[in-house]
């Protein structure tokens, strides 16, 4: 996406859990913890990747991508499928996206990444109504794929928040 800005990748932070599992210092009840407004998204809102569970090893996993801002007003804290990332980006200044990873089976869930998105990430040049419009016909590239390269924690809860801010950040 053209006004995607300010990424954080949690791959390291996910091989450490993983590495902490292997070891036997945490337990997959732990971290199998998905709620079940979180498992909803995944099947209404998500996107599915060819990337196995790192847990179970059964399923594929699907990737939910939660949407935050101010200017959101009741959107905030929703799921959004990736096709709808770009319509939004050109309609709002800024907002936050967070994408969670999740197993169906096993209701493993982790933070992927994190980024900010909106008009507020284009230059001047690209403010022209015909960029504008060919950025929203445009289509973003998968996450998917991105995501193939291992990510991280967490999971938003019913509350919104997501539990890498939660709990198993303030664990580490």
């Amino acid at each position: 996406m053209r006004t995607q800005r300010q990424v954080v990748d949690y791959s390291l932070q996910k091989r450490a859990l993983l590495r902490e599992v292997l070891s036997g210092r945490v337990g997959t009840y732990e971290i199998c913890d998905a709620s079940p407004y979180l498992k909803n998204a995944a099947r209404f809102h998500g996107e599915p990747i060819d990337r196995r569970c790192p847990i179970c090893r059964r399923e594929n996993l699907t990737l939910v991508h939660y949407i935050y801002g101010d200017e959101l007003k009741q959107s905030a804290g929703q799921a959004r499928t990736l096709t709808e990332l770009p319509v939004l980006a050109m309609t709002f200044r800024e907002f936050q996206v967070y994408v969670v990873e999740v197993c169906r089976g096993c209701d493993w869930n982790h933070l992927v990444e994190q980024f900010l998105l909106g008009r507020d990430g284009l230059s001047s040049d690209d403010s022209t109504p015909e960029s504008v419009a060919a950025g929203v016909s445009a289509s973003a590239t998968p996450v998917g794929s991105m995501a193939g390269s291992g990510a991280s924690t967490g999971t938003p809860s019913g509350s919104g928040v997501p539990a890498s801010k939660r709990r198993r950040g303030a664990r580490r």
